[in-house]
């Protein structure tokens, strides 16, 4: 018996639709990411993108658990001498919610050029419309 090995060519997209109103945003970003990554799929090879496309939408009514809301910051750099910006998340939710759900899913993907090819399959939006109905997404549930 031989072992079965991906190609990238060979594999089927999918769309996924995930509503985000209401739930953890750590809850979110495993889901996407385990969804960008193709592991809910018997195909599943490590070294191979063998993942989905993710559409999140409602990223504004997502919810973050205990007090992270008023202590967690999101951080960036310049990568000058002193270009450390700090946000807290906050101000972060009410003026780029997007952005929250981006950095936590990046964080849980690969750190590698397949991680990166793997989150230009990540869409998300702010609202309940989004620019996709062409590719006739599934909804996704979390349990």
């Amino acid at each position: 018996m031989t072992t079965f090995f991906a190609k990238a060519q060979d594999q089927e997209r999918k769309w996924f639709i995930i509503d985000a109103a209401g739930i953890p945003l750590g809850r979110i970003a495993t889901e996407a990411a385990r969804l960008l990554r193709g592991k809910h799929k018997v195909t599943f090879t490590p070294n191979v993108d063998t993942g989905d496309h993710v559409i999140i939408i409602n990223a504004a009514k997502l919810v973050l658990t205990g007090n992270k809301l008023n202590d967690k910051m999101y951080r960036r750099h310049s990568g000058y001498p002193g270009g450390l910006k700090e946000v807290p998340y906050k101000k972060l939710m009410q003026t780029m919610p997007e952005r929250a759900m981006e950095h936590a899913v990046k964080g849980m993907l690969p750190h590698n050029k397949l991680g990166a090819q793997m989150y230009t399959k990540l869409k998300v939006y702010k609202g309940e419309t989004h620019p996709h109905q062409a590719q006739q997404a599934e909804i996704w549930t979390i349990q």
